[in-house]
């Protein structure tokens, strides 16, 4: 503890420092700007939340030095960034939402990628707040109460100024061996394909996102991703402490258009992307490769060197004039105060980690299963992202 604690503190202080100062001027301009003009405020909260998401892409680039290895088709290489698209993925590792983020910054999106959330991730201090500024969709995982908070939301992303990437995981829930299990007898007492590799998926804020997007989104983005057997399994902790890992991401792009047009037709379509899915990985698993796929080029950005280098100039110098006017290091008393300090960043960095480990993710909500026509998945689990 005292060894992980020592490591995460000077990044845990730059980037709470950093974010709350992103937070405020956030807040403000959604305050004062955000009521004349949402255009005018989106484009400068894109601005913002660049500044800040930019400090987790540093990390995952140049202080953990991950690999991010693309498999697709040059055409939806070259459209990637430059059109509404709603993203469809496998949740696999406990960054998954951070290997989109990665992906959305190299393709030039970064500061308009939104996602579909569980309502507690908006609380996170720091990147949930910015989240919230960003419109995040946020649902408290019951369909009954999400159902028109998902579609005003759905709505409300027609006039948005730049292109987006919308994020949906459509299982439900983070992947664990436990959760495979559980899919496994309920896909058994259903008649239903056995998984594998991934959980079955909850397809009413599928469906939703198909209905509300038909008109404005022309693509879906169907990305797999999965890692080597040689590499070490990428994690919040393990980013910090700057270890390295490889992901690989398989994309392929679906015309919206192309869908069927009824809601049951394009649930039927989400299983069976599913389906193929999970075949897809017993191939990687067996190559260690997505090897049907071309392998892009898709090096990692200096922008978050510049930022992240710009940020501690601007810390340091602010830290330095604060200490020289406030005399805080003179005393016991703002010796104490310091220390406190530093012992809330710890342990909100501790609660940051602890929340994106896949073993402590709620589980999407399923009845058991007692019948072929009974004990159907409840969906109040579908899109969520942490």
């Amino acid at each position: 503890m005292a060894i992980v604690s020592l490591v995460i503190l000077p990044l845990g202080v730059f980037f709470f420092c950093s974010g709350l100062i992103v937070n405020l001027v956030q807040a403000i301009c959604f305050v004062f700007i955000r009521p004349l003009s949402k255009s005018t405020y989106r484009k400068i909260n894109r601005q913002l939340a660049e500044l800040l998401w930019l400090e987790l892409v540093w990390i995952f680039d140049w202080w953990a030095g991950v690999q991010i290895k693309v498999f697709t088709d040059p055409e939806t290489f070259r459209l990637m960034g430059k059109e509404h698209a709603l993203v469809m993925c496998n949740h696999r590792s406990d960054i998954d939402w951070l290997v989109g983020w990665v992906l959305a910054q190299r393709s030039g999106c970064l500061g308009s990628a939104l996602a579909v959330m569980k309502k507690s991730s908006k609380f996170l201090p720091v990147i949930g707040w910015s989240m919230w500024f960003s419109e995040y969709l946020f649902l408290e995982r019951n369909w009954a109460m999400d159902e028109n908070t998902l579609k005003s939301g759905l709505q409300r992303l027609k006039d948005f100024p730049r292109p987006f990437w919308l994020a949906l995981f459509v299982e439900g829930t983070r992947f664990t061996q436990a959760k495979l299990l559980a899919a496994q007898e309920y896909a058994a007492s259903q008649g239903l394909p056995i998984p594998r590799n991934v959980l079955i998926p909850r397809t009413k804020g599928f469906v939703s996102a198909v209905s509300n997007m038909r008109s404005f989104a022309p693509a879906i983005y169907d990305i797999t991703l999965a890692i080597p057997k040689s590499s070490p399994p990428p994690t919040i902790l393990n980013l910090f402490k700057g270890k390295s890992s490889v992901v690989h991401v398989h994309i392929k792009r679906h015309l919206m258009k192309e869908l069927p047009e009824t809601d049951d037709g394009v649930a039927q379509w989400c299983k069976d992307i599913f389906v193929a899915k999970d075949a897809l990985l017993d191939k990687h698993m067996a190559d260690d490769t997505f090897s049907a796929q071309e392998l892009q080029d898709n090096g990692r950005s200096k922008k978050s060197l510049v930022v992240v280098t710009s940020w501690a100039c601007l810390l340091i110098f602010g830290a330095l004039k604060f200490l020289q006017w406030s005399s805080l290091l003179s005393s016991w008393r703002g010796i104490a105060f310091t220390v406190s300090g530093l012992a809330v960043v710890t342990v909100l960095m501790h609660i940051l980690i602890r929340s994106s480990q896949s073993e402590r993710s709620t589980p999407a909500k399923v009845a058991p299963a007692k019948t072929k026509n009974e004990g159907k998945p409840s969906e109040t689990g579908d899109d969520k992202q942490h």
